[in-house]
């Protein structure tokens, strides 16, 4: 099912007649300020997709779908690889203090860990390092592998897997961070990092839908 992003007039538009349908062409372009034409293919728009309907001599009405409505319908069509970030690590033979380095310079609350053949073998989070530190080990000696969460227990995310899923995944497991992973070999779990998806990529994706934006992932 392709899904169609809407204007931001589009939803003025939809919203009007939800408030005050039904309500003729002219009437909406009034409240507008623009002229009956320049909303002929908005309305078409809103019809063809089930967000409105219209009556000869009575004007549009609203089908029932709500702005929330239109808000999931918008993210259902946005992928992982629309919002993942570019991921930050450090490979595994590094000591601990190299993952709370690269955490302050990135400015990251989690650090990618690759093996030899530079495929994911796990993450170091700020609660890892702070555990470490608060049971008086040495970060500049410890290997940040004896404090990273293995790739076993970890929780990743695909390019094509759809925003949705990867958000629920995050509040699921209450974590702050998925790995953006590619398999590279069938049957074994061995995965290239291709990016990485926070919680600050969904609250850059709700403020670019609030202020219109949200076509800018569907292209």
């Amino acid at each position: 099912m392709s899904i169609i992003a809407l204007s931001s007039r589009q939803k003025r538009i939809a919203e009007i007649v939800r408030l005050e349908g039904p309500i003729t062409g002219e009437n909406i372009a009034e409240r507008l300020s623009v002229t009956r034409a320049a909303l002929r293919s908005d309305l078409a728009i809103l019809v063809m997709g089930g967000i409105l309907d219209a009556r000869p001599k009575v004007g549009y009405f609203y089908t029932g779908k709500n702005t929330l409505g239109m808000l999931m319908e918008e993210i259902s069509g946005i992928k992982v690889s629309d919002l993942q970030s570019v991921p930050v690590a450090i490979k595994s033979d590094k000591m601990a203090y190299e993952a709370v380095i690269t955490m302050f310079l990135e400015d990251v609350g989690s650090v990618m860990i690759l093996d030899e053949k530079g495929l994911l073998a796990g993450v170091v989070s700020r609660k890892d390092l702070l555990k470490a530190a608060i049971n008086n080990n040495d970060l500049r000696t410890l290997p940040v592998v004896m404090v990273m969460t293995p790739l076993s227990k970890m929780i990743v995310a695909e390019p094509d897997d759809s925003a949705a899923s990867a958000a629920r995944k995050l509040i699921d497991n209450e974590i702050d961070c998925l790995p953006v992973v590619k398999p590279v070999n069938n049957g074994r779990r061995d995965y290239e990092l291709v990016g990485r998806i926070t919680k600050t990529n969904f609250t850059r994706l709700l403020v670019d839908l609030a202020e219109g934006k949200g076509g800018n992932y569907h292209k």
